[in-house]
């Protein structure tokens, strides 16, 4: 059975981002002086409140942990006060906010899941949003979870541009090319982002997350975790602070919530601050994913609810799990369902040296079975923030399924942001690998060299395990 961990729309990462972490730019300030969180209310209540009822929230008591509830949504109805009236959720995210549990938890309900909507029937759980806003979409989460919900925030995706731009953009690692100029027949937004560890900005980040053409639901999500990973481990808190007016303003601007009194700001921002420092703990929505619905027992949901409460993050992959690696002590590639790619490794090199590169070309001598090299390298530049300019180059693997690409990076720079922090480091046959985890699934691991850094990208719904990556690392050589 797949898990659905993946399947959240657009605002995943920024209803994080452009919530939690914009918000608590606010804060850090703001639980020392009322003043900020004056303006933090004043913001707020210069816009339409949620139209939700009496006593559809839960109050909780001060310290104690509270649940938020997060839609996002592509548009809001000019005559809707909380963006219903034929408008619909792009996503609906649940966030755990308790310190004592050491992590954030985060679970989003697909847009396709099917349920009872209060007072009309059975439809997908986005239809809420667009029968009765979020009103309706309170109402209807609390009934198919069971859960307590202590707030509720809406959110416009427009203020997306404004937020990355307002914070410095964002250095990514994009596992292929993203390109669509609706030359088919089908009309998608259009894109052009390549491949490779670069910085995004405004318009270009919101067409990398949102990107929908050839791609699905468990795929563009996963991007969308990527991008609130790097956005988090790159922007810091004083420059949060430094930032903190206009990002407040932004904040306002695209959003509609419940919260209205210094009351409910200062005891939502004090849970932030405390929770800050802790990583997102996921939950993995579990279900099956049907042709136009998306189906879960009320066994499955109960146990969700469970983790989400309990904050304990989903095992395994994003997506649906692939068969388990060969038994330990099996050291050969075929048995780790890999294959000899040195020949088509070492054109990959020469095509990057060919095409311009200016620092040693490493390239895998083994790849998964029956993955394709996605065409030739792309070979470019990488400008940091200290303005010097780097030569890199990335290759791309494709391995035959809807969005799973993973790939080798080269840059001359030799401490990008993406390689702060690693969860270990190991010494193996001379090289020094540096492996970052994202829970018990490896998603890159890198190395250095006295003229660069280099790096192993896992597909973005992590389905490499650890000892493919381990080995198609090794395998990494010059010409």
């Amino acid at each position: 059975m797949p898990d659905l961990a993946a399947r959240h729309g657009l605002w995943k990462r920024l209803l994080i981002g452009a919530i939690l972490i914009v918000v608590a730019s606010a804060s850090a300030t703001a639980v020392a002086a009322f003043r900020e969180i004056d303006k933090v209310v004043d913001v707020l209540a210069g816009h339409s409140e949620l139209d939700l009822g009496p006593g559809v929230l839960a109050e909780a008591d001060a310290g104690k942990p509270q649940t938020v509830m997060l839609i996002g949504s592509d548009r809001r109805a000019k005559t809707a006060r909380d963006g219903g009236g034929g408008a619909r959720s792009d996503t609906i995210i649940l966030v755990r906010l308790d310190p004592s549990k050491k992590a954030t938890a985060l679970v989003s309900l697909p847009r396709d899941l099917l349920v009872t909507i209060p007072g009309h029937g059975r439809d997908k759980i986005n239809a809420a949003y667009s029968i009765g806003g979020a009103k309706l979409t309170l109402a209807t989460v609390k009934e198919v979870t069971g859960l307590r919900i202590n707030h509720v925030i809406n959110i416009d995706f427009r203020g997306f541009r404004e937020a990355v731009n307002a914070i410095g953009c964002v250095y990514l690692d994009i596992d292929r090319r993203y390109y669509n100029d609706n030359t088919g027949g089908q009309q998608y937004a259009t894109i052009d982002v390549k491949q490779g560890y670069q910085k995004l900005c405004g318009q270009n980040a919101l067409d990398y997350v949102r990107f929908r053409h050839e791609d699905n639901d468990l795929v563009r999500a996963a991007r969308q975790q990527e991008f609130l990973r790097e956005a988090k481990q790159q922007i810091g808190v004083g420059e949060l602070i430094h930032d903190r007016d206009a990002l407040v303003k932004i904040f306002g601007k695209y959003t509609r919530s419940d919260l209205r009194s210094r009351k409910s700001v200062l005891r939502l921002l004090k849970l932030v601050v405390a929770s800050a420092g802790h990583p997102i703990a996921e939950v993995h929505f579990r279900g099956d994913v049907g042709p136009t619905y998306v189906k879960a027992t009320p066994a499955e949901i109960r146990k969700s609810t469970r983790e989400f409460l309990g904050v304990r993050a989903s095992r395994g992959p994003r997506g649906r799990l692939k068969p388990k690696a060969a038994r330990r002590g099996q050291a050969k590639a075929a048995a780790l369902g890999l294959e000899d790619a040195s020949t088509a490794g070492r054109e990959q090199a020469l095509q990057a040296i060919g095409a311009g590169a200016r620092i040693p070309v490493y390239y895998p001598r083994i790849r998964t079975k029956q993955a394709l090299f996605g065409g030739e390298p792309r070979v470019y530049a990488i400008r940091a923030p200290d303005g010097k300019v780097h030569s890199s180059y990335r290759m791309v693997i494709k391995k035959g399924l809807v969005g799973e690409y993973y790939g080798l990076q080269g840059t001359g720079w030799r401490n990008p942001p993406i390689l702060s922090d690693p969860s270990e480091t190991r010494r193996i046959r001379g090289r020094r690998y540096e492996l970052f985890y994202d829970g018990d699934r490896l998603r890159l691991i890198a190395w250095r060299t006295p003229k660069g850094a280099y790096w192993v990208s896992n597909t973005l719904l992590q389905t490499l395990s650890e000892r493919q990556m381990l080995a198609i690392a090794r395998s990494a050589t010059t010409l």
